[in-house]
């Protein structure tokens, strides 16, 4: 969460002081590819202040409406954050980029233009490069998808797709601009936006893609759970677990539900015991399971609930 945070801050800093200069250059150029940029920063910047309350609000502790706490908290903004680059980003380029090719506006001066966006790739690439180093730090060997795909915290692949996608959309406008005007085709500005917006659909339907998994419930992986049931049955007054359930609360709090059998001859006391036992030893070898709750598959047992929150 500390590595997220981190290229939070840096991408916000970079993105709030970026288009404020982009709207600049947009208006006195009169290029529509570098006010759809501008916007593409604006939502950014929202962005990264949508992930860092998620975050915040995902550390509350729980209570009595939320006995689990507020962990999904993140999943649901990250959620929105896919969201926003979609509809407010992509769609509100996709629009300008059209109606400047349709209607293309005579450019002004693009000296200002290649200002802007070289500083603009400075400072986001240099966001890039910090936010990419995060998530090697945090993927450590894994394929870089895969990373992408296992990972239980949004905010550690929002931040390095959304830089991604700030450096090529800033590429893509450096050289349509150039092109529109060494050629003296207008319309070519609005191709750029509409290019930038492509990208930004593209990278929306990513991020929501794996928002939403997270969001429905994401369980630990298989060998996590054969793991478990090997350390649960090699437990000496269990017979076999009969059913594994798990979901992510949040990137660090996982809920687990387990269904064991226990040798028949077992009284409530000598099972509430060995619930307890078991209970340690998997809070102990799985520091992110959080909650853990234990049902005997004889139904002459009662339910027995173990959060150990205190």
């Amino acid at each position: 969460m500390a590595s997220s945070k981190t290229s939070i801050y840096a991408a916000l800093i970079a993105n709030l002081l970026i288009a404020i200069t982009k709207f600049i250059a947009g208006g006195i150029s009169n290029s529509a590819a570098m006010v759809a940029e501008g916007v593409h920063s604006v939502v950014d910047t929202v962005n990264e202040l949508l992930l860092l309350l998620g975050i915040h609000r995902s550390k509350k502790l729980p209570d009595a409406t939320h006995p689990f706490g507020y962990g999904k908290e993140l999943y649901f903004w990250s959620f929105i954050v896919s969201i926003m680059i979609f509809g407010l980003g992509g769609g509100i380029s996709i629009y300008q980029g059209i109606a400047h090719i349709i209607k293309p506006e005579e450019l002004g001066d693009p000296t200002i233009n290649y200002i802007v966006l070289g500083l603009s790739i400075v400072f986001e690439g240099a966001s890039l490069i910090i936010a990419i180093k995060q998530f090697n730090q945090i993927r450590g060997a894994t394929p870089f998808w895969q990373a992408v795909v296992k990972s239980k915290d949004p905010s550690s692949f929002l931040v390095l797709f959304e830089d991604a996608a700030a450096v090529a959309g800033l590429f893509i406008v450096m050289i349509c601009v150039y092109i529109s005007h060494s050629l003296n085709k207008p319309y070519i500005d609005g191709v750029a936006s509409l290019l930038v917006g492509l990208i930004l659909v593209v990278v929306s339907a990513i991020l929501a893609r794996e928002s939403r998994s997270l969001l429905m419930g994401e369980g630990v992986s298989s060998q996590t759970r054969d793991k478990i049931c090997r350390m649960v049955e090699g437990d000496g007054h269990v017979v076999k677990v009969q059913h594994i359930l798990s979901t992510y609360q949040s990137p660090t709090e996982v809920l687990l539900m387990l269904i064991v059998a226990f040798k028949e001859d077992m009284d409530t006391e000598e099972i509430n015991k060995a619930i307890d036992r078991i209970r340690d030893v998997i809070k102990t070898e799985f520091n992110l399971v959080r909650f853990v709750i234990i049902q005997p598959e004889s139904l002459e047992h009662h339910v027995l609930w173990n959060d150990d929150k205190h």
